[in-house]
């Protein structure tokens, strides 16, 4: 866990680096850590009775407790403040009384989470999870160092400066490009494989659960030590030089790795400082440099989901060493307070610090799923001709141990693909595919609030108001509006929907040119799918039968993987397939009713073994109409002599047939009236 603690030591001591995402297994103690933080950062002086935590020294001047007098403040202990992933927009960024601003022109604010965390840390667990309701306000007080609600013409304003700090878990989906370019570093965790270290985390957990008042005190020498390493380590900042040569390595480092934009070189830049106050210098070196890219730049060098984090070190190192004859580096302080003290708090085995390493380690510890794949070796079909179907298989056979199974093969390049959505108006979580009900987007009408009004139709309240003004006594200007006046504004924008993809592997689908198409035409969607803020699933039938592939998820890297792997042979079991799909999406339902799903179904449309395969398959597509399910056969059939299954099957499912190259975004312009008019037809 060295670049963790390490990670963390660094925002505290210079807040302005921006935060740390931490990403890990599960298991691995990212939310322990992180909530350790709080108990190490110097106290906080604020405005005595101030909700916003405003500085005695230097008030915000638009804060709602304000104006606030110079005078005495009261200390009290940094807050850690957690944002949970389910909670509303007023949570976060407060709640402003709209009955009160209209009825009694007062501004009755209740702080939310923004506020709370001002001057300290904003925690969120599974931040990769978080909405985009939240993300935008988030984005906003982050890059602004305030909050503001704005309604109806009544505006509050706070500030909200905070270090952010974000646990995730990769498999679970990846995060929002814009968010996580807001953190200032992201580490890499995982359990560590050694017995010994992972004995003695057993052996402090148990000994924390049977006294934890006598395990704090074994340990709080060393937090006290740390607590004032820290504080000194603050103290010598403003003293730190960052001389002209550590800039010129900073920015080509920066433009080497082909990094977005110049927050990456302010990025490094602090942490560089930093990690000279950590270590007791006021000189910046070339090792200062190189650890703090391989903490700033890896998770913005990524280009698409597909991409694994972290740095290539070598490259980092040519870089780096291309300036060893240009600027000699300082001689460092005679008795440094830094990485080889033996002092409490430096690091060591039962020390609470850590030192940052010289060598730094790498932060590149996922696993690398690459976009472009290795093709395998020519064997096997390489015609449409050249894959026959193998006999059936016994019932109940693992579909992946038949003699017909052919090895994978790479997927050809993604591309950008039209938008296939599902027709009518949901309710779900905010997204980027089809219509729905949202607490964003345009305004399409008006309603009578349900609980607590938070978006208020000013011209349908006042509208409803307006008739009743002689009986209220109201004959002059002005208006008496009533709790029964209000009028809650309906906006529609868009949801992310469960994308469940049917997956056809059999032998008819294992010619080499074919299936290398059909993996890029799923990559393709995979890649829509994150960028619409989609949950996908991955059926595969072949053989004797259908299997999940990919369970429901968030995670499209988690998606391509499977994909990469996925083998073929065998015969072509479509009922069971589409029968697999309708059990998945009956559990879905339980779980999150407000998903609605979009099955892709990626086929030629064939379906043999056992007795009527066809008719069974009919009966299956049938199942998932009758219950209202969208979903798109995706036709794979090529060569000069097709047998047109596939369209029978989109007409079973009641949905569109598109072939592989009418899903490409550039190849059709009536993709998305298709697909709505085709079940247009059918709600008819």
């Amino acid at each position: 866990m060295d670049d963790m603690r390490l990670g963390l030591l660094l925002n505290a001591i210079s807040p302005s680096i921006g935060g740390v995402l931490v990403r890990g297994e599960k298991g691995t103690a990212k939310t322990t850590t992180v909530r350790a933080l709080s108990a190490l950062l110097p106290q906080v002086v604020t405005v005595p009775g101030c909700r916003f935590s405003c500085d005695p020294a230097a008030p915000d001047a638009t804060c709602p407790d304000g104006p606030h007098a110079g005078g005495e403040g009261d200390a009290r202990p940094a807050r850690m403040v957690e944002l949970p992933v389910g909670a509303s927009e007023d949570r976060l960024v407060g709640a402003l009384d709209i009955e009160r601003a209209l009825g009694e022109g007062v501004k009755a604010f209740e702080p939310g989470l923004l506020a709370a965390a001002h001057r300290g840390v904003l925690y969120v667990d599974e931040v990769n999870l978080l909405g985009d309701h939240l993300v935008d306000s988030l984005l906003d007080a982050a890059a602004t160092g305030s909050s503001s609600v704005e309604r109806e013409g009544v505006s509050v304003r706070h500030a909200s400066r905070f270090l952010l700090v974000g646990t995730m878990n990769p498999e679970e989906g990846e995060l929002r490009p814009q968010l996580l370019d807001r953190f200032g570093l992201t580490v890499e965790v995982a359990a560590s494989r050694e017995t010994e270290e992972r004995v003695e985390v057993v052996r402090r957990r148990l000994a924390y659960d049977e006294d934890p008042a006598a395990f704090a005190a074994k340990w709080a020498a060393e937090e006290d030590a740390l607590r004032e390493r820290i504080a000194a380590a603050r103290a010598l900042l403003p003293d730190v030089r960052l001389g002209d040569g550590a800039l010129r390595r900073i920015a080509a480092v920066c433009a080497g790795f082909e990094v977005d934009g110049m927050r990456a070189d302010i990025v490094t830049a602090r942490t560089a400082t930093a990690l000279a106050a950590w270590a007791g210098r006021t000189d910046v070196t070339t090792a200062d440099v190189r650890q703090a890219a391989l903490l700033s730049l890896p998770h913005r060098r990524r280009r698409n989901p597909f991409d694994a984090p972290g740095l290539d070190e070598d490259k980092l190192d040519e870089i780096l060493n291309s300036f060893e004859d240009e600027e000699p580096e300082p001689e460092p302080d005679p008795e440094p307070e830094g990485p080889d003290d033996d002092g409490p708090g430096d690091g060591g085995p039962d020390g609470g610090g850590q030192q940052p390493p010289q060598d730094g380690p790498a932060t590149d510890g996922a696993p690398d799923v690459p976009q472009q794949r290795q093709e395998p070796s020519e064997t096997g079909a390489d015609s449409e001709t050249g894959s026959r179907e193998a006999p059936d298989a016994p019932e109940g056979a693992p579909a992946t141990g038949e003699a017909s199974e052919a090895p994978a093969v790479a997927a050809s390049a993604p591309f950008r693909t039209r938008r296939l959505d599902v027709p009518g108006l949901g309710e779900g979580a905010d997204g980027r595919r089809s219509r729905a009900r949202t607490a964003h987007g345009r305004t399409t009408g008006s309603r009578r609030p349900r609980g607590t009004l938070s978006r208020l139709h000013l011209a349908a309240t006042v509208q409803a108001a307006a008739p009743h003004q002689r009986a209220r006594g109201r004959s002059g200007p002005g208006l008496v509006v009533r709790r029964d006046d209000l009028r809650e504004a309906v906006r529609e924008g868009r949801e992310g929907n469960l994308v469940l993809f049917v997956v056809d592997a059999s032998g008819s689908m294992a010619a080499r040119k074919r299936m290398s198409a059909v993996k890029g035409a799923v990559l393709s969607l995979l890649l829509d799918a994150y960028q619409r803020r989609d949950k996908i699933g991955m059926i595969t039938f072949r053989g004797a039968g259908a299997e999940v592939a990919l369970p429901p998820t968030s995670s499209v890297d988690a998606g391509a993987a499977r994909l990469e792997k996925l083998p073929t042979g065998g015969r072509t079991p479509l009922a069971a397939g589409l029968l697999r799909a309708h059990e998945v999406l009956r559990v879905e339902r339980l779980r999150d009713p407000s998903r609605r799903p979009l099955v892709v179904v990626v086929t030629d449309g064939r379906a043999t073994g056992g007795l009527e395969p066809l008719a069974r398959a009919a009966r299956a597509a049938r199942l998932l109409a009758g219950e209202g399910t969208a979903s798109v056969v995706v036709d794979c059939e090529q060569g000069p002599v097709r047998l047109g299954l596939a369209a029978g099957l989109g007409r079973e499912l009641r949905g569109p047939v598109v072939t592989l190259d009418e899903l490409r975004a550039d190849s059709i312009s009536a993709l998305v009236h298709t697909v709505r008019t085709t079940h247009t037809r059918r709600a008819a």
